[in-house]
């Protein structure tokens, strides 16, 4: 367990935390091109990391992210009208281009220099595999552009989608190491979603329990494996990457798209969860697509007109008891991701790690734990920070069976990483 303080010191993300510095470090997945999708269209409202932010795509096609409050009389920009490469506040007209510089100030005379004096809060913004990343970081220190994997493929190659966890970003994180959860929770989705039936993987899972975690470190985070026994002689690997600072990477199974998501913190309380699903050496087929967008696999359906899941705790996440009792759904939820966030949105908006009691298969969450703390101080000593140069995120995940003597991460090397193009490594 930990304590009070150390909860707080991983949960707090904020400007001015210590994890919240280091999230800032990195550049956040904020909202899809679709949301954004054309010169002058309406701006989106952007909650990221405690900031209250808009977005907008400016006429010749930039991309701003600045304050959502005017300088003026705070009222909010997302009522303002895009136009002429700026958001123009509809209360007095102060106008604001995509640095978050006022450019038009019709009620005073350009003479007072008031005009050249007013700037928002803004931030740098990039484009890149369907979605808009910000920087929200030193200036000085930003970044090299993301390069994990799946934002190298071609569009026909990838799916993204994105909905509102109601918890705190490391609740849901911690999901998304954790492999022995699966055998629980998933068994029976395992054998009718389309997304991943057919692996013997699914065998392997509902017939050992009681998986053995070994976690070894690589440039970018960690790489934990969870061994299952397997076929005669062999260890069922599935070994699940966590990339510095909120990116897991799916073990795949049978030739089915690899997964991944990034768990972005909306507030102390609230996250974005993004999905991606993706191919290294093939486009995804219509079926594949289809079922990604009818909220299968790792995806969801939504609220009309809103990113909030269809399934939520309003509405009980629209369990089904009979479906409990008979064995068909362990918590009675349908579908992979909602099964999943249901239960940590179940353990309030941050749990309270004071009261848990670890195992042995908590080993990736607590070694997850202790390298974000130790980033989180290394970036407030002014020391690197892993996982922010491009080639720590290459790195793919791999479900393998490998004889009893061979290390997973040797035996897997050339699956893990792998040049973009080759094979998953999937059983």
């Amino acid at each position: 367990m930990l304590s009070a303080e150390r909860n707080q010191y991983l949960c707090g993300t904020d400007a001015g935390t210590p994890m919240g510095g280091l999230l800032r470090r990195f550049w956040a997945p904020i909202l899809l091109s679709s949301e954004l999708p054309a010169p002058d269209c309406p701006p989106v409202r952007v909650p990221l990391m405690g900031e209250t932010l808009v977005a907008f795509r400016d006429t010749d096609g930039r991309l701003g992210l600045i304050d959502e409050f005017c300088a003026h009389r705070g009222v909010s920009l997302w009522f303002g009208r895009n136009e002429e490469c700026g958001i123009r506040c509809p209360y007095h007209g102060w106008k604001y281009d995509v640095t978050g510089q006022c450019v038009d100030l019709p009620s005073e005379d350009d003479s007072t220099g008031t005009r050249s004096r007013i700037k928002l809060k803004s931030y740098p913004c990039i484009e890149k595999a369907g979605v808009i990343w910000a920087y929200l970081g030193p200036p000085g220190q930003r970044p090299p552009e993301p390069a994990l994997e799946w934002t190298e493929v071609s569009p026909d190659q990838l799916f993204v989608s994105k909905r509102l966890q109601e918890c705190n970003y490391l609740q849901a994180l911690e999901g998304g190491i954790d492999s022995s959860h699966v055998s629980w929770l998933h068994g029976n989705a395992f054998k009718e979603d389309p997304l991943f039936t057919g692996s013997r993987g699914n065998q392997y899972n509902e017939e050992d329990r009681m998986p053995i975690f070994e976690i070894e470190p690589f440039d970018g985070g960690l790489l934990i494996g969870a061994r299952r026994n397997g076929a005669e002689g062999h260890y069922y690997w599935r070994i699940t990457p966590w990339i510095m600072p909120w990116y897991t990477i799916i073990p795949p199974r049978a030739g089915h798209p690899l997964g991944g998501h990034a768990w972005v913190p909306i507030d102390d309380h609230h996250c974005w969860a993004w999905s991606i699903n993706y191919h290294p050496n093939r486009d995804l087929t219509e079926a594949e697509r289809e079922a990604m967008q009818g909220g299968k696999g790792i995806h969801v359906t939504y609220v009309p007109g809103t990113f909030i899941p269809a399934a939520n705790a309003r509405n009980d996440y629209l369990i089904d008891r009979e479906a409990q009792a008979s064995g068909r759904l362990a918590n009675g939820v349908e579908g992979i991701a909602m099964q999943d966030a249901s239960l940590q949105e179940s353990m309030g908006p941050i749990q309270d790690r004071t009261k848990e009691n670890l195992c042995l298969t908590d080993a990736g969450i607590v070694a997850t734990r202790r390298e974000l703390m130790r980033a989180a101080q290394a970036n407030l000593d002014g020391k690197p920070v892993k996982g922010l140069a491009a080639g720590d995120q290459h790195v793919r995940s791999a479900a393998v069976e490998l004889p009893h003597d061979t290390n997973f991460v040797e035996g897997a090397r050339h699956g893990l990483f792998a040049e973009l193009g080759t094979e998953p490594l999937t059983v």
